[in-house]
């Protein structure tokens, strides 16, 4: 990412206070803690209604786990790469921001396990990793003969109590057997999550599983039943999963440009000490050094569950007490640049777009993704080819201490054994996501209940982000837009966006 791309305004060097008075008259005004994408989106609904947004951010750049770098010339998500299309909040996003004939499909979405000592086809016909149809499964060799006839065995177990929610990787086992789980579900929810399937709520990760196991007594039937719907309902235009031409990161540049343009100001390196009530509002307490005063209408914490607890500890002292329960999972991406000649053909074929890789096989990697077979965008160099590895998840993250020329030679070594890679790459790169991703044990959804209670008790103050409502693209921008719906019904401002000034759109 280039950092002049971000062209963010920052707090002079003196104390100051600002308010929502002044050239805005009586325009309400509301503070975003946070600029990754929640906090961008929630901004941007804010805007669109009528509110004066000041963003704060506490690191360098805006975007958070959606990041657009270089490598070898080329643009590369160094972050999330793509995102649920299906769903229509964040393609709505970005049309809103000038970005609809970028969103692109991926070019082959033809995914492979690395399991059992080689690579083999993802079978079709499962939910999440559960099996409705045998038939691709037993052809994919992904489960043994003993693991395909313990799915069989079904039949013959009593119904199993799931109550309120249950972990998936628990039920599943006990009605399909532990391969299913540990070769098909674990990787492709932890593909999700970085998380660790035996302890990830079902109600809340996958709850259309939920639901068929609730309602049949065999978990395979459920499966069936939600596979004979979905071929009966109307089949959504477009791809699930979509991309951006020249990397999904571009979406948080396109939001925050949008924001700037429609008068908010947008503040990077600027943390949040303090949020307080006072009669007219709330008055928030920034930076790292000098001290900036903001008055604002209203508040909204789009930060991880960690900064929104200290923020919240004499707000909602309840809300800050459960989001310290929040446990996140850690990550590093290995992104690398290839001359396309040095490849094999497992690899540079185009055919695949990349593997996945059961926990249980025991492998560094998680999961490789063949960036130049899977975007068009990242395909277009004759010469080059981007590829990139994960590693690191909840409870395994001991990997994660290597230095980054480690991660790099390890990701080679297990790239070699599954794909025939010999060559050392032209280039290559390593992102780290310290407690990049929230997990969602059993019991989520009413802490998120609760915590959401103690704050709406305080009007005109809210929270969004991957914590609350899913950690994908669109969750994150629906969880945002409930955010701003709420303060803004608190504030009652529906009022017409104001025309920015030129100051305004200038930044300064």
């Amino acid at each position: 990412m280039h950092e002049a791309d971000m062209r963010t305004d920052r707090p002079g060097d003196a104390p100051r206070s600002t308010g929502s008075t002044g050239s805005t008259g009586t325009r309400r005004h509301a503070v975003v803690v946070g600029g990754g994408i929640a906090g961008l989106a929630a901004a941007h609904r804010l805007l669109a209604e009528g509110v004066r947004v000041t963003l704060l951010e506490a690191g360098p750049r805006l975007g958070g786990k959606l990041y657009a770098g270089e490598l070898a010339g080329a643009r590369v998500d160094l972050g999330a790469e793509s995102m649920l299309a299906r769903r229509p909040e964040a393609v709505a996003l970005a049309e809103a921001v000038g970005l609809g004939e970028a969103v692109q499909a991926p070019a082959t979405a033809t995914a492979q396990l690395w399991t059992r000592g080689a690579l083999r086809p993802m079978p079709r016909g499962h939910v999440m990793g559960v099996p409705g149809d045998l038939g691709p499964l037993a052809a994919s060799g992904v489960l043994s003969a003993e693991g395909l006839a313990r799915i069989e065995a079904e039949r013959t177990l009593p119904p199993t109590e799931i109550g309120d929610d249950v972990a998936v990787g628990a039920y599943v086992a006990a009605r399909l057997g532990r391969e299913v789980v540990d070769r098909l579900v674990e990787p492709l929810l932890g593909g999700v999550y970085a998380g660790d399937a035996y302890r990830i709520s079902m109600r809340a990760a996958v709850p259309q599983l939920f639901e068929a196991a609730r309602t049949h007594a065999l978990l395979g039937d459920g499966v069936r039943e939600l596979q004979r719907r979905a071929e009966a309902a109307p089949q959504p235009a477009g791809p699930v999963f979509a991309g951006i031409d020249g990397g999904i990161g571009r979406l948080p540049l396109a939001v925050a440009d949008a924001c700037r343009a429609a008068g908010a100001r947008l503040v990077t390196g600027t943390p949040v000490r303090e949020v307080t009530r006072t009669p007219d509002g709330w008055r928030v307490v920034a930076g790292s050094g000098a001290t900036e005063l903001i008055e604002a209408d209203a508040v909204i914490l789009a930060t991880p569950a960690g900064p929104a607890a200290r923020l919240l500890d004499g707000l909602a002292p309840a809300a800050a007490a459960e989001l310290r329960e929040v446990e996140y999972a850690s990550m590093a991406l290995v992104t690398m640049a290839f001359r396309r000649s040095d490849l094999p053909a497992a690899v540079s074929g185009g055919g695949a777009s990349g593997f996945l890789v059961p926990p249980v096989d025991g492998r560094t990697i998680k999961a490789s993704t063949f960036s130049s077979n899977k975007w068009a965008w990242a395909g277009t160099d004759p010469d080059l080819f981007l590829l990139r590895t994960s590693v690191g998840r909840y409870a395994d993250e001991s990997d994660l201490q290597r230095e980054d020329g480690e991660l790099v030679d390890v990701s080679l070594a297990d790239l070699g054994e599954a794909v025939g890679l010999t060559a050392r790459p032209v280039a290559s790169t390593v992102t780290r996501w310290d407690g990049g991703l929230p997990q969602y044990p059993v019991g989520h959804l009413g802490r998120v209940a609760r915590i959401r209670t103690a704050v709406a008790a305080l009007p005109g103050l809210a929270v969004c982000g991957a914590v609350y409502d899913g950690v994908g693209i669109p969750a994150c921008v629906a969880s945002a837009g409930k955010a701003a719906d709420a303060v803004i019904a608190a504030l009652g401002a529906r009022t017409a966006p104001l025309a920015p000034t030129t100051d305004q759109r200038t930044g300064q």
